[in-house]
């Protein structure tokens, strides 16, 4: 094996590119609600980049055995599985080690999940799985609390508020994307009433989310912005009623999605910013 082969991007990072908000929005946005930077928090960025990136080396390791992948690909993924491993692990020890013992609550979580989704790659069952993405979504949204409780916050309802609205906000995302992609293949939008049914789940996620942020900020020490991204998101949604993804490619309707979650994470966390 060559070590330009070993190399190769495919081995090293995910395909996905909307996935990397899940975790990073709410990374900072844990910082903001904290109001306080640590050095810690860059070891834990470091483990969670790390076991965000084992994902990758790991599912082709696991497609190398039912022949979705070359058997070449078998060794690299293998080694860069065992280097991320490494990584993600060293420095959760070290975490440990400066006594954030509570993290090992949020990392239970992911272990089914990660699981679970492997067992859907060996079985070519992966794609199209909108209830795993959403859970995924969820255990990737725990970088809140951590975040928030390694830049010194120490307020526990704060904490899982905070991993509530991220999730929220991604698990809409999520069913809004499928929305679009359904879209994508229709010939036309149709009449109002049958945008209204195919938009019917999405409309419900992020009437939701809004009712909860407002609730939020009602009920906790949480700045207004935070319900004001999540109306931002509600027009997102809504405006597929008036124009549906008619013949979008996958490509804009990801592109879009992006922007649309990373500004929600950018205003929640600004707004909590101007609040110190």
């Amino acid at each position: 094996m060559n070590r330009k082969y070993l190399f190769q991007r495919k081995f090293m990072l995910p395909s996905e590119h909307g996935a990397w908000i899940w975790w990073i929005g709410p990374f900072c946005i844990g910082i903001a609600a904290a109001g306080h930077f640590s050095t810690r928090l860059l070891t834990l960025f470091f483990a969670m980049l790390t076991a965000f990136l084992l994902r990758q080396p790991l599912s082709i390791y696991v497609k190398t055995y039912s022949s979705r992948r070359p058997i070449t690909d078998r060794k690299p993924a293998l080694l860069w599985t065992l280097g991320y491993a490494f990584c993600a692990l060293l420095a959760f020890i070290l975490l440990l080690r400066a006594g954030y013992f509570h993290l090992i609550w949020l990392l239970l979580p992911g272990i089914p999940v990660f699981l679970w989704h492997l067992a859907l790659i060996s079985r070519r069952a992966e794609r199209g799985q909108r209830g795993i993405e959403i859970v995924g979504a969820g255990v990737l949204a725990l970088a809140a609390p951590a975040s928030y409780w390694v830049a010194g916050g120490t307020d526990t309802t704060i904490a899982w508020t905070l991993w509530a609205i991220a999730w929220l906000q991604s698990a809409a995302s999520i069913v809004l994307v499928y929305q679009r992609l359904f879209e994508r293949k229709l010939q036309d939008g149709g009449l109002f009433p049958d945008r209204l049914r195919r938009s019917y789940r999405s409309l419900a996620y992020h009437s939701f989310n809004l009712v909860f942020s407002l609730f939020a900020v009602s009920r906790a020490p949480f700045p207004w912005v935070v319900a004001l991204a999540s109306a931002l998101m509600m027009l997102d949604a809504v405006d597929t009623l008036r124009k549906p993804a008619i013949r979008w490619k996958p490509t804009r309707i990801g592109m879009r999605q992006l922007l649309a979650s990373s500004s929600f994470m950018i205003i929640v966390a600004l707004g909590f910013l101007l609040e110190q």
